[in-house]
C-alpha cells in the first residue's frame, strides 16, 4: 500500500505541473494587474478543470509505459463517473477526488489489459483499444456504488477538513510539519492535493463555488491562505540559510568547489520555492536534522497564522509567487520579517548540528569525490553510449520498451539471451540483471535519465551509427574498465526481516563484532521469514541453511548469517525458499525460520548482515531499534 501511494504521489506531479501556467494567467488577467479578462479565463480554464486533468495525469503516470492510451482512459473514466453519479444523487460533487479515483482505475486497468488479445473477428478491439472500453464499463459500475457510498465519505472528509480549518494555528502547524516530514516518501503530494484542492469552499463573484486553499486564495477568498503563508519564510529564507550554514561548515579547501552548487540550489529555493535539492543534501545524513526542519516549518505556519497573514501561491512559496500574488495577500510584509528571523534560526541550528555531529554535508566529505567534475557528459558522449548500449541489448529488433528509474534501465526485450552483458559493462553499466526471458535491468547510476532519453529517439530511427563513429567512446570505455565504485541507493535496500537493528559491535562474536568479515549491521529477528533486502542473485546457500549470500546488481556481496553457531544445528530450524543462482528482487522470501527452536538451541539469534567485498566504502546505519520487514533507507554505503 505504501509503495502504491508513492506511485500516486509521483503521478500527481503531472497535473500539478500545470499550476504555474494557470496561476500566472489567472493572476495577470485580473483587474489589479493587466486587466485582461480572456487571460484570467484561460487560467481559470485549467484550475476549474483540475479534476479531469488529475484523471489524465494519474492514469498516464501509473501506466507502465506512460502511454497516451492510459491518459484517454483516464479522461473517459472521469466523464463516465461524473455524468452517471449525479443521476443517483444530483447534489454529489466529488471535486478532485473524482479525478484521482478515475486516474487510478484507468491506470490499473491499462496495465492489466493493454496487451489483451481477442479472436480474429474481434481483433480490432484488442490491446490498447480495449482499455477505454473496459474502463467505461468499470466506471459505470463504480458510479453506481459511489452514488450511494460517496455522501458519507464526503461527509467524513468535510468533517476532517472543517476540524483542521477550525483548529487554528495547531491545524496549520500540523499540516506544515507533515508536509515536510512526508517529503522523503513522496506522500506529501497526497496530503497537499487534499488541502490545496478540496478543503474549504468559497463562492466567487460569478456565483461559482470553488474548493481548496489554492483555488480559494486565487479567486479572492479573504479567509484563504493560512495553509500556504508559513511556507514563504522557510523556502525564501530558512533553507537558503541552511545552505549558508553548510558552506560555512565546509572544509576551507573545498569551499570554492561547493560554494557555486550551494548558491545555485539556495537561489532556486528563494526564487521558485523548489526545495528538494537542498533537503536531499541532509535528510538522509541526519534524520534528526530533518525532523528539526519539519518542526520549524510547522512553527512558521503557526506564527504566520497567529499574525493574521494570508498569502498564497500557484506553484510554490518562492519570491516569484510572493511578488505575483502580493496584491491578493493580507499583511504580506510580515513574512519578510519572519523570514529574517527564520533564516537566523536555521543558520545557527544547522551550523551547530553539522559541526557537532560531524555530518558529511557538501564540502565535509572525508575524501574528494572525483569523476563528476572530470566526466565527459557532453551530448556526443551520451549519444555514443546510447548507440553502444542499444547494440549490446541485441539491437533495435530485440528492444520492445525502454523505461528507467533512479539508477537503472528497465528494459523489455524479445529475448534476454541476445543481451551481451560484457559489452554493456564495457560501455559503462555497473551491473546487468536478466529478470526473465523478456525483462532485463541494466544498472547505470544517476546518469540513467540522460542515457534513457538518448536511447529512445535512436530506437525510433533504427539506431544509426554516431556521426563521429563509435571510436569516440574510447575514453569513456577506458574509464568503464576500471572497477566501478560499488554502491547501494538507500531506498534500494530494505530490512530483510522484522526485528531490532543493532550495530555489529553488539554481536556476541568477536569475528563479526570487530568487522573481520566486513562492515554491516545485525538484527535480532522477531519475524520468521527472511526476505531479500536487495535486487540481485543468490550466490550461495549454505548446506546447513543458516546463511545465504547475495550479490546485488551493482556488485556488492552480502552475507546474511542467521544466529550464532547455528551451523551446528545442521539445517534444523531452517527451510530454504530459494536456490543458488536464482535471481531475486527486494522482498522475495529467502528462508523460513523456526524461531522457537532456534531460541532454544542457538547461543544467540543475533543475525549479522555483512557486506563482504567493500574496501574503500563504509556502512552507516540511518535507523536503529525495531524495524518492520520491508522498511527502506535503513543504511547507506559511502
Amino acid at each position: 500500500m505504501f509503495g502504491f501511494l508513492q506511485k500516486i504521489g509521483k503521478s500527481l506531479m503531472f497535473p500539478i505541473a500545470t499550476l504555474p501556467a494557470a496561476a500566472l494567467l489567472l493572476r495577470f488577467g485580473q483587474d489589479d494587474l493587466l486587466g485582461i479578462p480572456f487571460m484570467s479565463a484561460a487560467g481559470a480554464g485549467i484550475i476549474d478543470n483540475l479534476a479531469i486533468i488529475f484523471a489524465i495525469g494519474i492514469a498516464m503516470g501509473l501506466a507502465h509505459d506512460g502511454s497516451g492510451g492510459a491518459a484517454l482512459a483516464g479522461a473517459i473514466a472521469y466523464l463516465v463517473l461524473t455524468s452517471a453519479i449525479v443521476t443517483i444523487n444530483e447534489s454529489i460533487n466529488m471535486g478532485v477526488f473524482a479525478g484521482i479515483i478515475s486516474g487510478i482505475v484507468a491506470g490499473l486497468l491499462y496495465n492489466k489489459f493493454y496487451n489483451v488479445k481477442f479472436p480474429q473477428w474481434l481483433a480490432f478491439f484488442g490491446g490498447r483499444r480495449f482499455v477505454p472500453i473496459i474502463t467505461a464499463a468499470a466506471m459505470t459500475v463504480l458510479a453506481g456504488v459511489l452514488g450511494y457510498a460517496w455522501p458519507p465519505i464526503q461527509g467524513g472528509i468535510d468533517s476532517a477538513g472543517d476540524w483542521i480549518l477550525n483548529a487554528g494555528m495547531f491545524g496549520v502547524g500540523a499540516y506544515g510539519f507533515l508536509n515536510r516530514l512526508l517529503l522523503p516518501t513522496g506522500l506529501h503530494h497526497v496530503i497537499n492535493t487534499v488541502v490545496w484542492f478540496d478543503f474549504g469552499t468559497f463562492t466567487d463573484a460569478t456565483g461559482e463555488v470553488v474548493r481548496g486553499e489554492i483555488n480559494r486564495f486565487l479567486r479572492g477568498d479573504p479567509t484563504a491562505g493560512p495553509f500556504l503563508s508559513g511556507f514563504f519564510p522557510i523556502m525564501m529564507f530558512g533553507l537558503p540559510a541552511a545552505c549558508l550554514a553548510m558552506y560555512a561548515a565546509a572544509k576551507k579547501e573545498r569551499k570554492a568547489l561547493v560554494g557555486g552548487m550551494l548558491f545555485s540550489i539556495a537561489f532556486t529555493s528563494f526564487l521558485t520555492g523548489i526545495t528538494e535539492p537542498i533537503e536531499f543534501t541532509f535528510m538522509f545524513l541526519s534524520p534528526m536534522l530533518y525532523v528539526v526542519h519539519a518542526l520549524l516549518t510547522g512553527a512558521s505556519m503557526m506564527v504566520a497564522y497567529a499574525l493574521d497573514v494570508h498569502h498564497g501561491f500557484g506553484f510554490s512559496a518562492g519570491a516569484i509567487d510572493f511578488v505575483l500574488n502580493y496584491g491578493l495577500a493580507t499583511n504580506p510584509l510580515i513574512l519578510l520579517v519572519m523570514g529574517l528571523v527564520v533564516g537566523a534560526i536555521y543558520f545557527v541550528i544547522f551550523y551547530f548540528l553539522i559541526v557537532k555531529l560531524d555530518l558529511k554535508t557538501p564540502g565535509r566529505e572525508d575524501e574528494d569525490e572525483e569523476g563528476a567534475e572530470n566526466a565527459d557528459s557532453g551530448n556526443n558522449a551520451v549519444d555514443v553510449r546510447a548507440y553502444n548500449t542499444i547494440e549490446a541489448l541485441g539491437g533495435t529488433a530485440n528492444i520492445v520498451a525502454v523505461e528507467y528509474c533512479t539508477t537503472r534501465l528497465r528494459m523489455t526485450v524479445k529475448d534476454s539471451d541476445r543481451v551481451d552483458e560484457k559489452a554493456l559493462k564495457r560501455h559503462g553499466a555497473m551491473g546487468v540483471m536478466k529478470i526473465n526471458k523478456t525483462n532485463v535491468q541494466v544498472v547505470i547510476g544517476t546518469a540513467v535519465e540522460f542515457l534513457g532519453d538518448a536511447m529512445k529517439p535512436r530506437l525510433a530511427n533504427g539506431n544509426p551509427a554516431p556521426a563521429g563513429g563509435t571510436e569516440t567512446a574510447a575514453a569513456e570505455e577506458t574509464v568503464s574498465d576500471q572497477p566501478a565504485m560499488k554502491e547501494i541507493i538507500a531506498e534500494d535496500f530494505e530490512m530483510p526481516i522484522q526485528g531490532k537493528m543493532i550495530p555489529l559491535s553488539e554481536v556476541p562474536d568477536e569475528v563479526f563484532a570487530k568487522g573481520m568479515m566486513g562492515p554491516g549491521f545485525a538484527i535480532i529477528p522477531s519475524g520468521n521469514i527472511l526476505h531479500s533486502p536487495v535486487d540481485g542473485r543468490v550466490v550461495s546457500v549454505f548446506p546447513t541453511k543458516h546463511a545465504i549470500g547475495i550479490e546485488t546488481d551493482t556488485g556488492i556481496e552480502i552475507l546474511i548469517h542467521v544466529g550464532l553457531d547455528t551451523v551446528k544445528l545442521k539445517g534444523e530450524g531452517f527451510e530454504t525458499l530459494v536456490e543458488q543462482g536464482q535471481l531475486v528482487q527486494r522482498g522475495d522470501a529467502l528462508l523460513k525460520l523456526d524461531l522457537e527452536f532456534l531460541n532454544a538451541n542457538a547461543p544467540s539469534l543475533a543475525t549479522p548482515v555483512i557486506f563482504t567485498n567493500l574496501t574503500e566504502q563504509k556502512v552507516t546505519l540511518m535507523k536503529d531499534g525495531h524495524q518492520e520487514q520491508g522498511t527502506n533507507s535503513i543504511l547507506r554505503v559511502e
